[in-house]
């Protein structure tokens, strides 16, 4: 996922993210070490302000997401019901389908989650949420 010209794009330590034209936020993980808990409870406040606290669709490539320990999947389950009408998620890595696929069948979320190999399959299945 690239954003496109006109987009204002949000730099986070752990990731790019931009608003489409539709409203969805698009997040592109960076290639970089997991974040301390610490530094998701400071990012999560970044993200909270961009989002004005509003719940919002959230199309994520996480191709290139570090895998998470226990501590920070229990934190982004305890946090994500707050922000998250929607989670559409990309991945060409096998590995990274696979470790979304588990957390999200052992932590059954309050809002609808899905795996996509295609971008504009993945905004379709979200604009329903908008």
């Amino acid at each position: 996922m690239i954003p496109p010209d006109d987009a204002e794009v949000i730099d986070f330590p752990n990731s790019t993210m931009w608003f489409d034209e539709f409203g969805i936020l698009c997040s592109v993980a960076k290639k970089v070490p997991q974040q301390t808990l610490e530094e998701a409870k400071v990012t999560m406040e970044e993200f909270r302000k961009l989002t004005g606290g509003k719940r919002i669709c959230l199309l994520s490539d996480s191709t290139d997401s570090p895998p998470a320990n226990k501590e920070l999947r229990d934190y982004a389950a305890e946090v994500m019901p707050e922000i998250a009408k929607a989670v559409a998620i990309i991945s060409r890595s096998a590995v990274g389908k696979m470790a979304a696929n588990l957390f999200f069948s052992i932590k059954k979320q309050p809002y609808p989650v899905k795996m996509f190999d295609d971008e504009s399959e993945a905004k379709e299945w979200l604009k329903q949420y908008l």
